[in-house]
C-alpha cells in the first residue's frame, strides 16, 4: 500500500501534471470565482512553469549537475557480475523484445551487456518486480533482449521480486555478498543508488548509462523551441530530487 501510495503521490508531483493542476485551479477561480487575481498568478505561474522547463538550455541545466558524478565505464574490471537495474518496461510478444524496454530500460540493458563484453566471465544480474498484472517481471524482460544481443543464458541472473531502488540493493547484497561488481543504472539516477548500495555496505563499480542533458553542438532552433523532449529531461532532474527528498527523509 505505501508503495503504491509513494508512486501516485510522486507521479502526481511531477512537472506535468503538477502544472497542469495548478492551471486547472486557475482556471476554475477564472470561470468560478472573484478571485480574479488569484486566477492570474496560478495561471501565469504554470504557463511560465511549462515554458522553462521545455526549453532545452533550462532542462538540461537541472540535469547535469546529477548526471556528471560519474564518467562513463570503458575499462574492464575483475569483478564477479555486472548488475543492471529494471526501469519501465510491458510486455507484449509479438514486438521486437527490445521494444518491451520503456525509456531508461533499453539503453541500461545495452550498456549492461557492453559492460558483459569487456567481463565476459562475470555474470549479469538483471533485478525487478513484476509491475501491476504484466505477466512477466522487469527483470525477465530485460533479460530476453539481453539474450537476444548474445549473452549467453548461462551468464545471466534475474532478480524478479525487487520492486525499487532500496530492494534491488537487499537483493543483490544477498545474492552477491561481498563480491565486486559493476552496477548500471541511468546517469541521473546513479547517485540515489549508489547511496541505497552503500547502506548494504557495498561499493559497486558505477557504470552509468542513458545520459540525456546534451552539451555537445545543437541547432539554434533546437535550443529555443519547446519541446516535450526537453520537458522529459526536467522531468527526470525533478523526479531525482524527489527520490532523493524520499530518501532523506526515509533514512534519517
Amino acid at each position: 500500500m505505501l508503495f503504491t501510495l509513494k508512486k501516485i503521490t510522486g507521479g502526481l508531483l511531477l512537472p506535468l501534471p503538477f502544472l497542469l493542476v495548478l492551471l486547472g485551479i486557475g482556471l476554475f477561480f477564472l470561470w468560478f470565482s472573484q478571485r480574479q487575481r488569484l486566477a492570474k498568478i496560478c495561471l501565469t505561474t504554470g504557463w511560465i512553469g511549462l515554458l522553462l522547463l521545455s526549453l532545452q538550455p533550462v532542462a538540461d541545466r537541472l540535469l547535469t549537475p546529477i548526471e556528471n558524478h560519474y564518467p562513463t565505464l570503458n575499462h574492464s574490471s575483475p569483478v564477479a557480475a555486472i548488475v543492471v537495474l529494471g526501469g519501465g518496461y510491458t510486455y507484449n510478444p509479438e514486438w521486437a523484445p527490445s521494444s518491451n524496454l520503456l525509456g531508461n530500460s533499453l539503453p541500461r540493458v545495452t550498456e549492461g551487456v557492453r559492460q558483459w563484453r569487456m567481463n565476459p566471465s562475470a555474470k549479469i544480474i538483471f533485478t525487478g518486480a513484476a509491475a501491476g498484472n504484466n505477466p512477466r517481471s522487469s527483470a525477465s524482460v530485460a533479460a530476453e533482449v539481453a539474450e537476444t544481443l548474445g549473452v549467453p543464458r548461462d551468464k545471466i541472473v534475474t532478480l524478479d521480486s525487487p520492486r525499487d531502488t532500496h530492494h534491488e540493493a537487499i537483493a543483490v547484497k544477498h545474492l552477491l555478498g561481498d563480491q565486486p561488481f559493476i552496477l548500471v543504472t541511468s546517469a541521473n539516477h546513479l547517485p540515489r543508488a549508489l547511496q541505497f548500495f552503500a547502506e548494504q555496505h557495498l561499493s559497486p563499480i558505477p557504470a552509468p548509462a542513458n545520459q540525456l542533458a546534451i552539451h555537445s553542438p545543437l541547432n539554434g532552433w533546437e535550443r529555443a523551441i519547446p519541446s516535450p523532449y526537453w520537458l522529459s529531461h526536467s522531468e527526470r532532474a525533478w523526479y531525482e530530487g524527489l527520490g532523493r527528498m524520499w530518501q532523506w527523509i526515509t533514512q534519517g
